[in-house]
């Protein structure tokens, strides 16, 4: 047991303290999570044993949004869209300018919205991305002044990746909007992709093993055993309709005799679409097997700690056309077998957002996707003396949760 409380603490110090190459460069952040491990292996007193959830959560409590390596490096790149812009001029916006969505700020000049918005955070009032809306127009059948959007749960620069894995863990959203302390406006966002990268710097720590080194049988997924996939020789309008209706993000495309699945058709891959008029055009001619084969990208096969960790913490990710992706005809897959740990690890090498789940003969059963992967850490139950008042009462009331008994309740 000594020994591994002391690999524990040279885990710690090599994650959170190497220079240039490590994830946070501070040392008061160093000393904060050796405590923090400090205070999980004392004593052999059973009552006094802290959960891996409550070791999990005072960890991510000591490593502050602010001090990772591309946040504050983006304002000028956060593109908004106002509450009086229509869906036709924000596609063709989004689209210009390479933007794969964008959060919606109050327009001044619409004095009914502006009412309203006294009921949101910060004078935005969601996040909408390009996909949702080409295919929500293409599904309704008509533009209009307002459309669906994404909640807006903004932090800001000095909040906690505590205060993030909340909020993504309790609401269906792909990124949490990062602020300025002194002000309402967004400089970049943390994505779901970021934080299972900074998860796994934890790999090693008892307390994040004890989660990740779990078979993928042995959770229960929201879609694990629900498998959404058009054949080859569907068109792309029929793969459209379906990525509408699940609104999962990816649909797998699987030849029609075997099943076998050989490549996935994602919501950011609309962009193609527009990018040639006649692909939209001949959409419902067009088979799902022609499409995924027109995606003729080049993944940079020598990723950097900047592009790593800092591009998927700023507005960067948010690219429409984002070179760092898997390409449509390599889906990213894994069995249900492998761990937890190995799916992650799957997802941050390749960049993507989900993996397909297949049996011995490449046919699809589910699919995971990284907020299934998230949702594990977030912890079931919190000890009630842990940070009474500042970014958690503000980051529960956000997640529509309060603490009673030591124990975390959602309001609804």
């Amino acid at each position: 047991m000594q020994e591994r409380r002391e690999m524990d603490l040279r885990k710690v110090e090599q994650i959170m303290g190497e220079s240039k190459g490590g994830v946070v460069d501070n040392k008061d952040i160093l000393n904060s999570s050796k405590q923090a491990v400090n205070n999980m292996a004392a004593g052999n007193n059973p009552t006094n044993a802290v959960e891996s959830s409550t070791a999990l959560q005072r960890f991510l409590d000591r490593i502050p949004i602010a001090s990772i390596p591309g946040i504050n490096n983006s304002s000028a790149a956060v593109m908004e869209l106002k509450t009086g812009d229509c869906l036709g001029d924000a596609i063709r916006l989004l689209h210009e300018k390479n933007v794969f969505g964008a959060p919606i700020a109050v327009d001044a000049l619409d004095m009914d919205t502006a009412t309203i918005s006294r009921k949101f955070s910060d004078g935005y009032i969601g996040f909408i991305d390009f996909a949702r809306m080409v295919l929500w127009s293409l599904e309704i059948g008509e533009l209009a002044k307002s459309f669906l959007w994404d909640p807006f749960f903004p932090v800001h620069s000095d909040a906690t990746l505590f205060h993030v894995l909340l909020l993504l863990s309790k609401h269906c959203i792909q990124f949490v909007p990062v602020t300025e302390q002194s002000s309402p406006k967004v400089i970049g966002f943390v994505t779901q992709n970021a934080v299972i990268q900074l998860l796994l710097q934890s790999s090693g720590l008892e307390w994040f093993d004890s989660i990740a080194d779990k078979a993928l049988s042995e959770f229960q997924f929201e879609n694990d055993k629900h498998a959404v996939f058009v054949c080859g020789d569907q068109s792309i309008a029929e793969a459209m309709h379906i990525l509408w209706q699940s609104q999962m993000g990816a649909v797998a495309v699987v030849e029609r005799e075997t099943k076998r699945i050989i490549g996935c058709v994602r919501n950011i891959d609309l962009h193609l679409l527009l990018d040639n008029i006649d692909l939209f055009n001949n959409r419902k001619s067009l088979t799902a097997e022609e499409f995924i084969h027109m995606d003729q990208s080049e993944v940079d096969s020598e990723p950097t700690i900047e592009r790593d960790l800092g591009a998927f913490l700023s507005a960067g990710v948010l690219t429409l056309r984002n070179p760092f992706l898997p390409r449509m005809d390599s889906p990213v897959t894994n069995k249900k077998t492998d761990t937890l740990k190995q799916a992650m690890n799957n997802l941050a090498a390749t960049k993507g957002n989900f993996c397909f789940l297949i049996d011995e003969f490449q046919q699809v059963q589910g699919v995971v996707t990284l907020r299934d992967m998230i949702i594990q850490f977030a912890p079931p139950s919190m000890d009630s003396t842990i940070g009474r008042g500042g970014f958690f009462d503000s980051a529960l009331e956000q997640t529509g949760c309060h603490i009673e008994k030591g124990t975390m309740i959602c309001d609804h």
